[in-house]
């Protein structure tokens, strides 16, 4: 399945746990205009995937909603032992902004208005 999602959506941090064991490939579709640290999230667990730890950021943004300030994204990192530096750097960088960037507007070509927006892939 394919998931289009922002971590600061409700109903995201909702749904994806009822989805179960699929083959899941997240995609960021960040809500600015209603989730204004949705871009800073997706960086942050674009980031982690750079260190091999996209899976973890993920679901630790998704567990708790209520703590995603810069802050919180640090002890984070620090709990899956990523390099700091290096998350802070990279974070900030162009390249994972280009991939956030790309990912949004690759499904706003698609069609997709909302999160979270699921599709089957075979």
């Amino acid at each position: 399945m394919i998931v289009y999602g922002d971590y600061e959506c409700p109903y995201c941090a909702a749904e994806l746990p009822k989805l179960g064991a699929v083959r899941l490939v997240f995609r960021h579709f960040p809500v600015v205009s209603k989730h204004p640290r949705s871009r800073r999230l997706a960086a942050a667990a674009e980031t982690a995937h750079l260190q091999g730890r996209f899976w973890q950021m993920h679901d630790a943004l998704f567990a708790d909603q209520g703590h995603l300030d810069d802050p919180h994204l640090w002890e984070r990192a620090r709990a899956l032992d990523l390099d700091l530096d290096r998350f802070e750097s990279d974070r900030r960088g162009d390249e994972v902004a280009a991939r956030v960037d790309h990912d949004f507007r690759t499904w706003i070509a698609a069609g997709v208005m909302k999160t979270p927006t699921i599709f089957s892939w075979p």
